[in-house]
């Protein structure tokens, strides 16, 4: 489950795109508007907006898509639970809302519009809101036992124009080789081959790197709006990390080729000594040695008899 937040001044055009009958409607929950037709609902929100007149966007729209591969489970029943259950998170609390499920699309997916001011015509805060809307949503997928789709891993090529089209062949050739990559050279390379330019951006008019641009078919994007994971600061930590990660395979592999080299050195003298200790006789006296020490004791015993 995914969700794309935005905010806005004017309730009707929001109201007429969620309402819109053409992309097969149905409100599944609603509170503090009138549901006679669209225009009361419309009037119903600008109403309360007014009682807060200093808060430039009062119009609250959240989209929560959930994966194709969940089709079958998310039921309207389900998507209301989790909707209410998200907007509870997210501190949506005491104003009005309504929330419509579309059917224009493979994947599910429903309209939240909510009213910033709320019932005591106080404004709903909206800070670090996407942020703490990334986590809402994995521990509600997690949850529910959801899938969590990136958002761009089901994407249809054919069906994407200029210049989202470059922006995602960037984006998958970043995927595919940054993994791979130690440094910035090794992916500049990389890249090059795929006809990817790389340009650094600089912090005033120093040589401190704080940011970079992708260009390719005559189009540029910063990293962060190719994907929130292609900053440069992102890119440059994955590197290190990269580079950290394969010294210390290699280590690990040197340490495990010198045991195995040490272990069949040790085996070797083990088999040479044990060897050494069968062949290690001294050898017999010859002949000639014997008969010498035969003819020495004879002499001997002769000489001890005329003594006597």
């Amino acid at each position: 489950m995914m969700a794309k937040i935005s905010k806005g001044c004017g309730f009707k055009g929001v109201l007429n795109y969620i309402l819109d009958s053409q992309k097969e409607t149905k409100v599944l929950d609603a509170e503090g508007v009138r549901l006679k037709n669209k225009d009361s609902v419309i009037q119903s929100f600008i109403a309360q907006a007014k009682l807060n007149p200093k808060l430039g966007k009062s119009v609250g729209h959240i989209s929560l898509d959930f994966s194709a591969q969940d089709k079958s489970k998310v039921t309207d029943e389900l998507m209301v639970k989790v909707a209410r259950e998200y907007m509870q998170k997210m501190g949506i609390v005491n104003t009005q809302y309504i929330v419509a499920r579309h059917h224009d699309k493979e994947h599910p997916h429903i309209h939240l519009c909510f009213n910033r001011v709320d019932n005591q015509c106080k404004t709903i805060s909206d800070k670090n809101d996407r942020f703490r809307s990334e986590k809402i949503c994995k521990e509600l997928t997690e949850k529910y036992g959801l899938y969590f789709a990136t958002g761009k891993e089901n994407v249809k090529m054919h069906r994407l124009k200029e210049p989202d089209k470059t922006k995602y062949e960037i984006y998958q050739e970043l995927n595919k080789l940054l993994p791979k990559c130690k440094d910035w050279k090794q992916l500049i390379s990389s890249l090059d081959k795929m006809n990817t330019g790389v340009q650094f951006k600089y912090k005033g008019k120093t040589d401190e790197k704080q940011g970079i641009i992708f260009s390719k078919n005559g189009y540029s994007f910063n990293g962060s709006k190719v994907d929130r994971m292609f900053s440069y600061s992102k890119i440059d930590y994955q590197l290190h990390q990269n580079d950290k990660s394969q010294k210390e395979t290699a280590f690990q592999q040197s340490i495990r080729q010198d045991n195995h080299t040490s272990g069949q050195s040790s085996i070797l003298e083990s088999a040479v000594s044990t060897l050494g200790g069968l062949f290690d006789i001294q050898p017999s006296p010859s002949y000639d040695e014997n008969e010498a020490e035969a003819l020495r004791l004879r002499k001997k015993k002769k000489k001890k008899g005329r003594s006597l």
